[in-house]
């Protein structure tokens, strides 16, 4: 009978894989995707923000995180996945007690998507998992690369009190994979930075890309947006909408978001 009890609890640890916490938003996203649900102790707290999180719904299921040590410790994981620059001070202390911490680098490129969702494919024990994500990924590249592929055009990524996102990075990563150039890039901008509005006008790019178009300013990082400047030179058929919280993780929402951004440039051509 000990035999056969002892067996069980094998069995059922292997069905069950190495159980993770996560502490960062993005690799919530990388987890609840690739990882068996009872594999999920617990998320970050932004995982439910439905202004952040890529589907606050599916992530009420699992057990909220503070951001904190103290709540991960008590779970006892055999692994916290985080974000290289989840708060430091959380990270050294969980590596302190003696847990296993994988720290995982913002996304900058498709490549970078793709190689993250082998590394935690291959943690949680689910390398065929990230295999079809990525397949998923590559297949919303072509559909989206087909309807980008009717004329050029020149997309400026603007944000909040105008953040332009410049050469290196993952939009400028996603527009070049489907054939649209970053205009970010010519302003001399590397990562990203605040432009004027002289300047993004000046730049005179075929669209703009933005994160909503519900014309409503919240505050006044919002309101530089609605600029009348902005709303002469760059109405709603000028303007491609991507919610943020589609990229700013990378990881498996971009084969979504690549599905939007065909589905903006088809409007826009109307």
């Amino acid at each position: 009978m000990a035999a056969l009890t002892l067996l069980f609890a094998v069995s059922e640890a292997q069905a069950t894989g190495p159980r993770f916490a996560s502490i960062n938003l993005c690799t919530d996203r990388l987890l609840v995707t690739l990882a068996d649900p009872d594999q999920i102790l617990g998320l970050s707290p932004y995982a439910r923000d439905p202004a952040r999180s890529w589907d606050a719904v599916r992530a009420a299921q699992f057990p909220k995180l503070s951001g904190e040590a103290e709540d991960v410790l008590v779970l006892k994981p055999d692994a916290v996945v985080a974000g290289r620059f989840t708060k430091r001070a959380t990270r050294e202390l969980l590596k302190d007690k003696g847990l296993r911490v994988i720290e995982f680098n913002p996304a900058r490129s498709l490549d970078d998507v793709k190689n993250q969702l082998r590394q935690m494919g291959a943690l949680v024990g689910h390398p065929d998992r990230a295999v079809l994500e990525i397949a998923k990924l590559d297949d919303a590249i072509a559909r989206a690369r087909t309807m980008a592929a009717k004329k050029p055009r020149r997309v400026l990524a603007v944000s909040r009190r105008g953040w332009v996102s410049g050469g290196d990075n993952l939009n400028t990563s996603l527009l070049a994979a489907v054939g649209l150039a970053n205009a970010g890039g010519e302003l001399g901008l590397k990562a990203g930075g605040y432009a004027s509005l002289e300047a993004i006008v000046s730049a005179r790019p075929d669209f703009l890309l933005v994160a909503d178009d519900s014309g409503f300013a919240e505050d006044e990082g919002r309101a530089f947006l609605l600029h009348p400047a902005l709303e002469r030179f760059y109405p709603a058929s000028k303007r491609i909408v991507l919610p943020e919280r589609l990229t700013t993780c990378g990881g498996p929402t971009l084969a979504e978001a690549l599905d939007r951004l065909a589905a903006e440039l088809v409007r826009v051509d109307r």
